[in-house]
């Protein structure tokens, strides 16, 4: 006969005990890994380490070639995508010291326009290899110096010949006749014209980058300069005779002269407040609420109008023939400049500019 087991006995509460001891090791060591990972998720996210990383940046390389003999002048290489071309031209300069960034002119194509130094070499480069042609520019000066070399001139000869030094006129002659107040008026007028382009240069034009060649500068100066000599020798020589018709005649002139230039005063100040400070025109030119401003709705360069108007009237004023000759010239001058940046404004701003003229109203 079957004996029962007794659940008390020895045996049976020694494998419970082994039993439950293992259940309970197991329990441990679950809790053991939980408490791990927290401890290694609270330390932070793992790093990469820093050998694992990989950037690959794509540098390219200029190759400056010479216009004329197609022959290669210096290899920029490991220019970044982000430089431009003023960085390229810095880069050259520390290669050929003889040549400096303002004297570089870098062209992408043979016959093609010189390239600002604004441009990007990445959006140039069709492969690695970018290749520019060079050519020598000459020697440079700035916009400002250029301005003020022209305008400071003229106003220091005519005060010359006004004062009437004995080495160009002779000084009895110069005591004995009386000045006539039309030679006082004329070199107020041409001072003032003068000092307000000297003082537009320095604080109210806003220059586009880059330079111009000494050369320009010296020719400049040679017919400003040349021509301000013979009109002052004129009006302040001691046999000038006034205008025909006299008081009247030298009044009227005088004032159409004032209001020009104030009217030229005024559209360079809008000008320079419709232009950002690259000197770039961001909109169509436009009038303000300043009447001499109107001047926009018919014409799309009125300073070069104003400009026109203030030497057609010194010369009815003065009516002599060197100023005639004078503001011939500029008219001719300003009417070509007016034609050119008309065009400009035409392929940019189309709809708003094409029923104005260039300088002279009406005339289309």
């Amino acid at each position: 006969m079957l004996k029962r087991q007794n659940p008390s006995t020895p045996e049976h509460r020694r494998d419970l005990a082994a039993h439950g001891g293992a259940v309970s090791m197991s329990h441990n060591d679950s809790r053991s890994f939980f408490n791990l990972s927290q401890l290694v998720l609270s330390a932070g996210q793992i790093k990469p380490s820093p050998a694992l990383k990989h950037s690959k940046i794509t540098y390219f390389e200029v190759e400056i070639v010479d216009v004329q003999s197609k022959k290669q002048i210096c290899l920029v290489d490991k220019v970044p995508p982000a430089s431009t071309l003023l960085d390229v031209k810095h880069k050259f300069h520390k290669a050929c010291p003889q040549w400096y960034p303002s004297r570089v002119g870098l062209q992408l194509e043979h016959n093609g326009p010189f390239l600002k130094d604004s441009v990007s070499i990445q959006s140039l480069a069709v492969s690695s290899i970018v290749t520019l042609y060079f050519t020598d520019l000459g020697q440079q000066v700035g916009w400002t110096t250029f301005f003020l070399t022209e305008y400071t001139g003229p106003l220091l000869i005519y005060l010359l010949f006004y004062i009437r030094l004995s080495t160009i006129y002779d000084q009895v002659e110069s005591r004995k006749n009386f000045r006539h107040p039309v030679v006082h008026l004329a070199c107020f007028c041409h001072c003032l014209h003068y000092i307000r382009h000297l003082l537009e240069t320095l604080f109210v034009h806003k220059f586009s980058e880059g330079h111009t060649p000494l050369k320009n500068m010296i020719k400049g100066c040679a017919f400003y300069w040349g021509f301000t000599s013979w009109i002052a020798y004129y009006i302040n020589h001691p046999r000038y005779t006034p205008p025909s018709f006299g008081h009247k005649q030298v009044s009227y002139a005088a004032l159409a002269f004032l209001m020009c230039e104030a009217g030229n005063h005024f559209i360079n100040v809008a000008l320079a407040h419709q232009t950002n400070s690259e000197g770039n025109r961001t909109c169509v030119p436009s009038p303000t609420y300043n009447p001499f401003t109107w001047l926009f709705l018919l014409v799309s360069c009125p300073n070069y109008t104003y400009e026109a108007g203030s030497w057609i009237s010194f010369t009815v004023m003065t009516q002599t023939l060197p100023v005639g000759i004078f503001a011939f010239l500029m008219v001719i001058q300003m009417s070509l400049w007016a034609q050119k940046k008309h065009k400009l404004y035409l392929k940019r701003f189309y709809p708003e500019v094409r029923r104005k003229a260039a300088m002279i109203p009406i005339i289309f």
